[in-house]
């Protein structure tokens, strides 16, 4: 039975990996993969998918505007969908996707983050919470050894940010993955700097 999952996970969990790796297994059976991508994740193309220990490939742009099940009935055959960046689809993207488990019977795979910098839930994030049928966390830690949790968003002399649009794309010039204790305590700091 097709299943939607939602895999999440801290920046820097290796969730791009992981859905790379994915991707790869289903092609080493002979499987059919739609791999997707919102176009809001541009940092290394907007038609590539690449992790940070160097996986790439190309895949399809999910613009706002999409109709992913329209897009999925021009393909000639699919036998798994997976997304990276999930937490920019739209929540109707997200109903979209959950319509083609239903619907087709083809299991989806998204991956993502699951809050912004400021900890709040990202729209497309949230729908993927509200009706995945899995959902499982991918672990990292925080420089103090505890799991993070938190995607903080730092300055170039790793303060902590704590104002500005909710997408800002960036990798770990931009953000750090943090437990939420050392999360506040480095906004604590901040605060009492000025």
């Amino acid at each position: 039975m097709a299943k939607l999952y939602f895999k999440y996970g801290a920046m820097g969990s290796s969730k791009t990996a992981n859905a790379l790796i994915t991707k790869f297994n289903y092609e080493e059976r002979g499987m059919r993969v739609w791999l997707l991508k919102p176009a809001t994740d541009d940092r290394d193309g907007r038609d590539i998918i690449k992790s940070r220990i160097g996986l790439a490939c190309r895949c399809f742009i999910v613009m706002p505007d999409t109709d992913i099940v329209k897009e999925y009935k021009k393909l000639p055959g699919t036998d798994v969908i997976i997304v990276d960046e999930a937490q920019f689809l739209t929540p109707i993207q997200v109903d979209e996707l959950r319509s083609l488990v239903d619907d087709e019977g083809i299991p989806v795979l998204c991956f993502g983050l699951r809050t912004d910098f400021l900890t709040h839930v990202f729209p497309g994030s949230l729908r993927l919470l509200e009706i995945a049928d899995s959902i499982s966390e991918i672990k990292t830690i925080c420089r103090c050894g505890s799991k993070a949790t938190v995607n903080a968003r730092i300055d170039a002399d790793g303060n902590v940010i704590t104002d500005g649009e909710q997408v800002l794309i960036g990798g770990n010039d931009s953000y750090e993955a943090m437990c939420y204790s050392c999360y506040m305590k480095k906004i604590k700091e901040r605060e009492g700097k000025k």
